[in-house]
């Protein structure tokens, strides 16, 4: 399912807390894309996670433990103008969606505890969605050809959000909690049931939640959002069945701050079309409506020119973007942010990656933090900006 949770590792040498050489994973993007916001979704798909586009129109779903139904959205106004529904299918965890000529796949395999033994892809023909508004699917039914470990584990390696058909077969990527990187696999087309094989794996430093291949401009888009919910697509150019990630991969942040994208598509040669679901926290209270956004591939492509393909980390921000001190013996952290970027929100997360502190930026009145209730340890502090995550470490003693 679509669940976010936020995690990290750190690694501490002894009683006294020194990090080495302060392995933070909070990634930071140079390059951005110029996202455009459609608009917000209806209520019928709070939680859409998987987007094609046909008859010029966009197809989504929701996910897990919803009807099985697809829902047809116009792409100016983002309503639903149809719902198509699958008489023979459950949505146990639809993830997304993808079509060739002749048929729609919706990628039932959502996973997170890793000890699913039915995941599977549904088949409709193109014929009978065009004309009615219940249909029957075939089913393709797989299990990974590498696990042989089904206990439960909750935020598994073995979760998947993501589908394409790519030269004749169906390619369906991790979603992996753990290792925060990615494992492609492939099965037929066909229905039948069959051991998916691995084609390997990409450290993509983050969670990956959608996917789509233009096949007019020969480009794969993987989407997905880092463990503080920052979205990213990662943009690879003629993509092989063979190797994937050929080394052009370039990952671009979408400019569009703290949401839960789940869904990415493409309608021509350059613009591209993105879903996010509905976010709920109840401690402290945050929601973050669904969104349709849409963006160009060209404009990015000339955007960032010049930009660097490997994935910069926390040592090459700047310093002075924020300074945190704090006086010997107080409960109080004070601190300086340099930006002039709007504020979505503040949090301190402890070495486990729990969340222990939030404050919503229109609550955030002043640069001093109440650190009262916190034991010693090695914290962070992140700031949800517009298009970045700022975060630094600071010691509680």
């Amino acid at each position: 399912m679509g669940d976010f949770c936020i995690f990290q590792v750190l690694r501490v040498m002894d009683s006294r807390l020194t990090v080495l050489s302060i392995l933070l994973p909070f990634v930071f993007l140079n390059a951005q894309v110029s996202t455009l916001l459609v608009g917000t979704l209806p209520e019928d798909v709070p939680e859409s996670s998987g987007l094609i586009f046909y008859n010029n129109r966009l197809i989504t779903h929701n996910d897990s433990g919803n009807l099985p139904r697809l829902y047809e959205m116009d792409t100016l106004s983002s309503q639903v103008i149809r719902t198509i529904r699958i008489d023979n299918a459950t949505n146990i965890d639809w993830e997304d969606i993808t079509q060739d000529d002749t048929y729609i796949y919706i990628g039932d395999f959502g996973n997170n505890n890793g000890d699913r033994q039915d995941l599977r892809i549904y088949r409709i023909t193109k014929s009978e969605f065009d004309m009615f508004n219940a249909v029957s699917a075939e089913t393709i039914n797989f299990s990974y050809e590498d696990q042989i470990d089904f206990s439960e584990l909750p935020n598994s390696d073995w979760d998947a959000e993501a589908l394409i058909d790519f030269n004749d077969e169906l390619f369906i990527f991790t979603k992996q909690w753990q290792t925060n990187g990615t494992v492609v696999y492939s099965v037929p087309k066909v229905p039948g049931s069959y051991s998916a094989k691995n084609r390997g794996f990409y450290n993509i430093s983050g969670l990956v939640t959608g996917a789509t291949y233009n096949k007019s401009s020969k480009v794969m888009m993987l989407l997905g959002y880092s463990p503080q919910l920052q979205p990213f697509i990662v943009r690879i150019d003629d993509p092989s069945t063979g190797f994937f990630f050929n080394g052009t991969e370039e990952k671009l942040d979408l400019g569009i701050g703290f949401s839960q994208v789940e869904g990415i598509t493409y309608s021509d040669f350059k613009t591209y079309y993105i879903s996010s679901e509905r976010f709920q926290n109840n401690f402290p209270f945050l929601t973050v409506a669904p969104q349709l956004y849409r963006f160009n591939d060209n404009n990015a492509a000339q955007e960032n020119e010049g930009f660097p393909i490997e994935i910069p980390s926390d040592m090459d921000k700047v310093d002075h973007e924020l300074i945190i001190y704090r006086i010997f013996g107080s409960k109080e952290l004070l601190y300086d942010l340099n930006s002039n970027a709007p504020l979505f929100g503040r949090a301190i997360f402890d070495i486990t990656g729990k969340r222990v502190r939030h404050t919503p930026g229109n609550l955030i009145e002043n640069n001093s933090i109440d650190l009262t209730g916190l034991g010693s340890a090695v914290y962070y502090l992140t700031f949800y900006l517009q298009g970045e995550t700022i975060t630094k470490p600071f010691i509680l003693e």
